[in-house]
């Protein structure tokens, strides 16, 4: 299946989603078959899911229109763009999503360009901290972890977070292992 129908995919079957947690949203769609352990699918799949939880919570967008934002800004990242451009596709998909929501553009004067900023550049210094190699699903958990709490800090909404354990390891060949805040 190519990235696009990949993304098709995720936009179709996240819009079924009920909840306020995106990493569980998120652990349900990984979990398909079409989803990879690793790969660009992540740089959609991980903003979708902070949409879908956000207008779960009570968030006011159009969730349709904002999907459609976010996988059109998802597929324009290139794959392995942790390692090639040193910036995680996670962290930019949440940002892609954190950008629909306030309506961001290069020209915002109203404080969320920087505010977006500030989530990138803390959400990429924990991953920084840890060190690599890429692991999609351990950079998507913290990087949900930070805007789970720009989104509780920034909106008159509420997302839940618990602490996930993973269960990927055994799929991931450069699994860190300890070195990983989920690994069990």
């Amino acid at each position: 299946m190519m990235i696009q129908e990949k993304a098709e995919r995720i936009i179709k079957d996240i819009k079924k989603e009920k909840g306020n947690n995106p990493i569980h949203i998120f652990q349900k769609i990984a979990d398909q078959d079409y989803i990879n352990m690793h790969g660009p699918e992540h740089h959609v799949l991980d903003g979708a899911c902070l949409l879908v939880a956000f207008k779960n919570a009570g968030g006011e967008i159009d969730l349709d229109d904002a999907l459609n934002k976010v996988m059109i800004e998802g597929l324009r990242m290139p794959g392995a763009m942790c390692g090639l451009w040193g910036v995680c596709g996670a962290v930019t998909s949440l940002g892609a999503a954190l950008s629909i929501i306030d309506q961001t553009g290069p020209l915002s004067l109203d404080g969320t360009w920087g505010d977006h900023m500030e989530f990138t550049s803390n959400a990429l210094k924990d991953l920084g901290e840890i060190n690599g190699p890429r692991c999609c699903k351990r950079d998507a958990m913290i990087s949900f972890k930070n805007a789970i709490d720009y989104v509780n800090t920034h909106y008159n909404v509420t997302l839940e977070y618990e602490h996930p354990a993973c269960k990927y390891s055994e799929l991931n060949k450069q699994c860190i292992k300890e070195r990983c805040p989920f690994h069990e």
